[in-house]
């Protein structure tokens, strides 16, 4: 067995978009992968994929803005797979809207699942790193961190994620551990279909505007993304730590 083979990864969000591609990529570089998602069945979906490529896979419904729920879901995996010593932040959500419209609610749910989940996922799985000294962090942070019209909570979430990401860094590299954090630009998913609908824009017309803006001409797709994770949590990667990789398809001041 390899020491690729040897590796448990979980993926947070794992049920679709840039989590599912992420799932499927790191079981095809040969990690057992452990898919989180509040939506059981989705989470199912990816793991089934795996297995079904001949890989290890295991499905947990957890809410990642929950505590419990968290140290159950990575007990499993620990126990059904092994020790995690890769974990991918990347379940999040929206609750997009303008300042003045935007709730309290609107503000917790997204906080929560974003910067508190990536927290306790990440507090939750570092003991594994450490006893074995050697772990990878990556999470997903965006575009939007730099601010984003309507997207006060999303865009304050994803910064946070940074500095989340350069602090565990700090505190985990000496035990074998690097943390980084990937801020996407535009990639094809529900979500930015879900942004497109919310501004009665038809899903192709929003693609083909926001394609003319990107400096590659197309808009990225989640296994862009995945490609990039999979570097990240590479044994070769291991002097990249503590930093925001912008894959945007070209540069965001």
């Amino acid at each position: 067995m390899t020491t690729a083979t040897s590796r448990v990864a979980i993926v947070t969000g794992g049920a679709r978009g840039i989590g599912a591609a992420t799932a499927l990529r790191l079981a095809a570089d040969g990690l057992a992968v452990g898919v989180l998602d509040l939506d059981e069945a989705g989470a199912k979906g990816t793991a089934e994929q795996i297995t079904g490529n001949g890989g290890r896979a295991l499905a947990v419904a957890a809410d990642v803005s929950d505590a419990d729920s968290v140290q159950a879901a990575v007990d499993r995996v620990a126990a059904e797979l092994g020790g995690p010593t890769v974990l991918v932040n990347n379940a999040g959500v929206t609750r997009d809207n303008m300042l003045f419209k935007m709730t309290d609610a609107d503000w917790d749910t997204v906080m929560g699942v974003h910067l508190k989940g990536a927290f306790l996922m990440s507090r939750a799985v570092q003991k594994y790193m450490v006893e074995a000294k050697f772990g990878r962090i990556v999470s997903l942070s965006s575009t939007s961190a730099l601010g984003n019209r309507g997207q006060a909570n999303y865009s304050t979430a994803k910064a946070g994620l940074q500095g989340l990401t350069k602090t565990l860094a700090i505190e985990l590299g000496k035990f074998g551990v690097t943390a980084n954090a990937i801020a996407p630009g535009f990639i094809q998913t529900e979500m930015t279909k879900a942004t497109a609908e919310r501004l009665g824009v038809p899903f192709e017309a929003f693609i083909e505007g926001a394609a003319k803006t990107i400096p590659v001409n197309r808009v990225g797709q989640p296994e862009d993304i995945a490609a990039l994770v999979s570097y990240l949590v590479s044994e070769e990667s291991g002097f990249v730590s503590g930093q925001v990789i912008y894959a945007a398809g070209g540069p965001k001041n």
